[in-house]
């Protein structure tokens, strides 16, 4: 009868650890992913007169290269945009000296990556402060069913890292010839 209960209770034994190790195992592995993507987005001014923009972004550690996409969708824009205005923020020291174009974009998802179909002909103006830059298109851009994208194509992420939020405003071809405000951005550097 011992010897039943021993070799029962080394079963028992054997048992836990065949069923606690994969367990145990991959904890390790479990803590060290933990990096936390948000699905909320924090804004400093919410008011009614805030839009939020999509972006795509294909690094966020600071200081590595990185390619950024600022979306214009359809609904994000009106007919006959003649002009964009992107307003930087002070904390984004990147040097965007050629590395700044328009293009009719792709937008990726699950099957797909976000990528440029067609450069859009523009001029490009960035003040010497590096604090906006306006982007004027030959032929302003139609309100169809296309996205558009102002792309940072391979710059250096800034050194400190936090929120960097973007502000758009868009002059139409319309008889009131003053900028409207388009949305924002804020994307993430870790």
């Amino acid at each position: 009868m011992l010897n039943k209960q021993t070799k029962f209770a080394l079963n028992f034994k054997i048992l836990k650890l065949l069923f606690f190790s994969p367990l145990l195992i991959s904890i390790p592995f479990y803590l060290s992913n933990s990096v936390a993507k948000a699905a909320l987005e924090f804004q400093w001014d919410q008011d009614s007169g805030y839009r939020r923009l999509k972006w795509y972004q294909k690094e966020n550690k600071k200081r590595l290269r990185n390619t950024i996409f600022f979306f214009l969708r359809p609904s994000d824009r009106q007919t006959g945009l003649l002009k964009i205005t992107l307003k930087i923020p002070k904390t984004f020291d990147s040097n965007l000296k050629d590395k700044v174009s328009l293009c009719k974009v792709k937008i990726g998802g699950f099957e797909a990556r976000t990528k440029c179909i067609k450069d859009i002909p523009t001029d490009i103006e960035i003040n010497e402060d590096n604090s906006s830059l306006d982007i004027y298109p030959y032929s302003p851009i139609p309100s169809n069913k296309d996205s558009y994208a102002i792309v940072f194509k391979q710059i250096f992420n800034p050194k400190k890292s936090g929120l960097k939020q973007f502000h758009s405003y868009g002059q139409y071809a319309q008889k009131n010839t003053s900028s409207r405000y388009l949305g924002s951005w804020t994307i993430v550097i870790d």
